[in-house]
């Protein structure tokens, strides 16, 4: 517990999912994105991405009243900052600032010295604070949508293989980069109704698709073109997931922007929802600063 002025910084763990919730919403009427949330999907958006409620945070002013929280993920060598907000009436007030540096600080102490988180584009308060705390923009994400008013009648002609749950996470293990939080391996294995497709062309390009399916929604992409070009293997696996589910809406989320899948994925009807900026603070093990990872994006693709 840290105080600071007329309100103090307490464990997550302490309120209720219901409560987290709601002070959760409340802190996102006024966003840019609002991405409300009930006590089911907040659950789920926990395992699935390793949120320690122990170690995330809420602001509560000395008379009681919750003013923000901020989560924080913990995976090995790595922490996330997530659902950082702050109420709109008592923003501006250092309470956003003081939930970073806890955070921070509880990561800290567990020995973790690279942060990762994204901010939604334009959202500048928020950039700027994080620049401040030293954070570095990496690169642009962005959150993609597929209608299934898009049908797809005649799939690329290919070897494509259904793969069930076993086979489809073994796969990501192939996977060299750091990905964003939301796309890493981990989340994965964390997840239920994880699928894959394999697709080969007729000049043995070769690539893969692991992916979520929810009861209305694809969703949770993970891919890799291992020979070939990546955009014929984007299409090959994108047809014919869409002929296999014609009725499920999709999204997709942290595609970076430099990925050489993603023509296929605008040619196959997908539409850009809104961009996300993924930040670092320190360096991950195995590389020496930011721009390594754009680098490695470019030899993988």
């Amino acid at each position: 517990m840290m105080s600071l002025a007329s309100f103090q910084l307490v464990s997550a763990d302490r309120f209720t999912i219901e409560q987290l919730v709601s002070l959760y919403n409340q802190t996102r009427v006024d966003y840019l994105i609002p991405m409300p949330m009930n006590a089911r999907r907040l659950q789920e958006y926990i395992t699935a991405y390793d949120v320690s409620l122990k170690d995330s945070l809420v602001a509560v002013h000395e008379d009681g009243e919750v003013l923000g929280l901020g989560m924080l993920g913990i995976r090995p060598g790595r922490a996330w900052i997530t659902r950082l907000g702050v109420l709109p009436t008592t923003r501006r007030k250092g309470i956003g600032e003081a939930l970073m540096i806890g955070l921070l600080e509880n990561a800290y102490r567990l020995g973790i010295g690279f942060i990762m988180l994204e901010v939604i584009k334009n959202n500048l308060p928020a950039y700027r604070l994080f620049h401040k705390l030293g954070f570095q923009e990496v690169q642009e994400l962005l959150v993609l949508r597929r209608s299934p008013i898009n049908q797809v009648t005649d799939p690329v002609v290919a070897n494509a293989e259904r793969l069930e749950s076993d086979a489809a996470l073994t796969l990501l293990r192939r996977r060299r980069n750091l990905y964003p939080w939301t796309n890493q391996n981990e989340t994965f294995f964390n997840i239920e109704g994880v699928s894959g497709l394999r697709v080969t062309l007729a000049d043995d390009s070769e690539g893969w698709l692991v992916y979520q399916r929810q009861q209305f929604t694809l969703t949770r992409f993970a891919f890799l073109t291992e020979r070939g070009h990546p955009k014929a293997i984007g299409h090959a696996f994108l047809s014919h997931l869409h002929h296999q589910y014609p009725r499920l809406d999709t999204l997709v989320e942290n595609i970076p922007l430099q990925d050489a899948h993603l023509p296929a994925f605008f040619e196959m009807g997908y539409i850009e929802a809104f961009r996300r900026i993924e930040m670092w603070l320190g360096t991950p093990s195995g590389q020496t600063d930011a721009t390594t990872r754009q680098l490695t994006w470019v030899q993988e693709t």
